[in-house]
């Protein structure tokens, strides 16, 4: 092999080397792109977490409201029925303790 032939496969090195080089240029771009745009995915994921967070948040105030509210109905349908039974255990005394016709 004479200097020209090493020449010539030298440079035919080099430029696969240099299209090697650009294909890696450009899959590094794209993939620069990418975890850009999942960088931003991520953010506006981060974002609508804290906004459900918040959500969450108020609704589980709403239904510890909600439970005190449904507790105390509770606790007044219970009072109202024994106020119920009582008048009616008066009721049938006091018509018991009547005379009958």
């Amino acid at each position: 092999m004479n200097i020209d032939d090493r020449l010539e496969a030298l440079t035919q090195s080099l430029e696969l080397l240099a299209s090697m080089h650009r294909d890696s240029e450009k899959r590094m771009e794209q993939i620069t792109q990418n975890v850009d745009r999942l960088s931003e995915n991520v953010d506006r994921q981060s974002k609508n977490m804290d906004r459900l967070s918040l959500a969450t948040e108020r609704n589980t105030q709403g239904n510890a409201r909600l439970e005190d509210l449904v507790t105390q109905i509770a606790e007044g349908t219970a009072r109202l029925l024994h106020v119920a039974e009582v008048h009616e255990h008066r009721i049938s005394d006091l018509e018991g303790n009547q005379p009958k016709p």
